[in-house]
């Protein structure tokens, strides 16, 4: 496919720090892949000097295949192409003693770190403990230390939880442990406070591409800054439009500030879009036009006008399920082989809408797949395997200590631990350096230190095979040792145990291929693990299956057909974000959900919805209103169209007799 003018301009032009505008699917990612290849080829830049910057695994590995394929293993040596994450565990782990840190740190998940929360809290619930969680996160995000953090505290709570921090950060440094957070936050302080490094690591990436800049939050944008420095050699591209993470700390106020800190910063919009039809792009830019603009921008396409938006009214919630999947069902049976069932999504604002479609789809024999589904990285018995090779990275590791010494069951009890923990924090030591000091094993009974002593000398003879042994042969030997197949078949009911025995196979599966490619043994996988999602460690098939998906986790992807569920004032815009005055974030929700659509759009209300056992009766999304009338279809409403159509009941009901004609031969 041909480049348009803007596309093309953005891939050429290298005379500063550029913006790309980049509308729903104005083809975004094929200008970063073919900005890169234009660097390596044409304008002399060494690949091991260029680094595309993304936010998900997903588009990393996506960005990775499409370079692969315009120039080849060999013209992309040295390229990195990876997550805001992922480069800054690369500065941290190369920085590490700047930090006060040792290469082999650990990398905590929320679920880690919100146990250190919970332990420091006292046990005040999860609610309190989650609250805590996300208050540390916005701080970390915004560079703010506890310190500062007690100073702008605005009441009780934030100052109890600034204290919460302060003790949390000390916690994590004498785990020689850091969270999700850290890894952006302290390399971007590494980046501030010394010069030399600052340097470095700047003539080390001299040209850079941010994706989706319209996501990124106070500390991201720093190191993007202080990386790129004066000169700003880089092409950020991002979309006001498509802002949507501001909950979790993304800030769109970063492109203007790239107006003010790049004043010589060039802008290139690419508004033509390659997706959707011409009326669904109409009711697009309606809706988000309600919103106050950082840049104007309207989407088009040379797609002819499409069909008409249907806004459908159900009874309730049993009947939008019923209604959505009929549709489905009927789409399918008219289309024949070239409709498949992945061709249509059903989006919704929060997942507790997914249930009732899911019993709906279940009852149609039609297969479906749950995105935002538990991730294979957060299974609990992977997260026991993965407790053994974080402790064998990095000994000061007590939340793996504690995992990987009661996991199998090896007759060390809480009154063994609690002793330990006792020793470690009188002598600032971790857990594992307690169970091999003599003095520490005195205090226990001489029945369950025999135990600890074992579970001791198997760390200390694996740290030494997994430096040198193939890291999936390793692996598969201490899971041997430790007797993992027999404790999952043994406290598992039913065939429970010999599925998690095989996802964990799978897992030592993927490590031995993952250390013979990448010439790296189990020690230096760890920390590579723990930014890894199933996406990136497993293979995903493609499934011919009905996709059932949050608002959220819908952004970046497309299909021909769209259903946005549940379009109800509280429901969506969300009640919280009304009275937050968020609304303007949940109207680009809205936006993101149109223009994933490229064919057919049906937006879905209820008229009564059970809440908490009770009936309201919600008004229609406001966002309805907004869209402009002569491109919506109202069905189901008193005195408008059915919401089957007597011509498409018979098309059904000829259907149906037609498959039951077929089965009866």
């Amino acid at each position: 496919m041909k480049l348009n003018p803007q596309q093309s301009e953005a891939i050429h032009y290298l005379g500063g720090p550029l913006l790309v505008l980049a509308g729903a699917g104005s083809g975004k990612t094929r200008v970063i892949t073919q900005k890169i290849a234009y660097l390596i080829t044409e304008a002399g830049y060494p690949p091991h000097q260029i680094a595309a910057i993304t936010f998900t695994n997903k588009a990393a590995k996506e960005m990775q295949e499409r370079i692969g394929h315009l120039l080849g293993r060999r013209d992309t040596r040295g390229l990195t192409v990876c997550t805001f994450h992922s480069l800054g565990m690369r500065i941290l782990r190369e920085e590490a003693e700047a930090a006060g840190y040792k290469k082999q740190f650990s990398i905590l998940d929320a679920t880690d770190s919100g146990k250190i929360i919970a332990e420091l809290l006292g046990g005040t619930g999860r609610e309190a403990v989650f609250r805590a969680q996300q208050r540390i996160s916005l701080w970390k995000n915004q560079l703010l230390s506890p310190e500062a953090a007690l100073a702008a505290a605005d009441n009780e709570w934030e100052r109890q939880t600034a204290a919460l921090y302060a003790s949390y950060q000390q916690t994590l440094l004498s785990y020689q442990a850091v969270d999700f957070d850290d890894l952006i936050r302290l390399p971007a302080e590494l980046l501030r406070e010394h010069s030399d490094i600052r340097h470095k690591w700047q003539l080390r990436l001299r040209y850079l591409l941010v994706d989706e800049c319209q996501d990124t939050n106070g500390c991201q944008y720093l190191l993007m800054r202080l990386l790129t420095g004066a000169e700003g050699q880089f092409t950020a591209v991002g979309d006001d439009d498509q802002s949507i993470y501001a909950w979790r700390g993304a800030d769109m106020e970063n492109l203007r500030l790239l107006q003010q800190d790049y004043p010589q910063l060039k802008i290139i919009k690419l508004e033509q879009n390659y997706r959707s039809s011409a009326r669904i792009l109409r009711v697009a830019n309606k809706v988000i036009a309600h919103n106050p603009k950082l840049f104007e921008k309207t989407l088009w396409s040379r797609f002819g006008l499409g069909e008409h938006i249907d806004v459908i009214a159900c009874q309730n919630e049993q009947h939008e399920a019923e209604v959505v999947v009929g549709r489905i069902a009927h789409q399918k049976l008219i289309g024949g082989d070239a409709v498949r069932y992945s061709d249509f999504a059903i989006l919704y604002r929060g997942n507790h809408q997914a249930r009732v479609f899911e019993e709906a789809l279940r009852s149609r024999h039609i297969p479906y797949r749950l995105s935002g589904g538990q991730s294979f990285f957060d299974k609990a018995e992977i997260k026991d395997v993965l407790a053994y090779l974080r402790l064998l990275a990095n000994g000061d590791d007590d939340p793996a200590f504690l995992r990987a010494a009661t996991t199998p069951r090896r007759g060390i009890g809480e009154a063994t631990l609690a002793k330990l923990n006792d020793y470690a924090r009188q002598h600032s030591c971790s857990l594992f350096q307690a169970a091999q000091s003599m003095n520490a094993l005195s205090q226990i009974g001489s029945a369950p230190r025999e135990p600890l002593q074992q579970f001791v000398a198997l760390l200390q003879d694996y740290r030494h095979r997994a430096e040198s042994g193939e890291a999936g042969e390793v692996l598969q030997q201490l899971l041997q040792d430790i007797g993992y197949e027999n404790h999952l078949l043994l406290s598992e009911e039913g065939k429970s145990g010999e599925i998690k025995w095989r996802n964990v196979q799978d897992l030592a599966a993927w490590i031995g291929r993952k250390g013979e490619a990448d010439g790296k043994n189990l020690l230096e996988l760890t920390q590579t693990i723990a930014l890894i999602t199933l996406l990136e460690g497993r293979d995903e098939e493609e499934v011919d299956a009905v996709k059932m998906s949050t608002l959220h986790a819908s952004k970046g992807l497309e299909y021909p057909h769209v259903f946005l569920v549940g379009c109800e004032e509280g429901l969506f815009p969300h009640a919280d974000s009304v009275e937050e005055g968020r609304i303007d974030e949940e109207r680009r929700l809205m936006y993101v959900g149109i223009t994933r659509a490229q064919k057919t759009l049906a937006v879905t209300h209820c008229v009564k919805r059970k809440r908490a056992g009770q009936w309201q009766f919600p008004e229609p999304s406001r966002f309805i209103d907004e869209m402009p009338a002569e491109d919506i279809r109202l069905l189901g409403r008193k005195g408008g169209e059915p919401i089957v159509s007597a011509e498409e009941g018979r098309e059904r009901l000829s259907g149906m007799m037609a498959m039951l004609a077929a089965k009866k031969k």
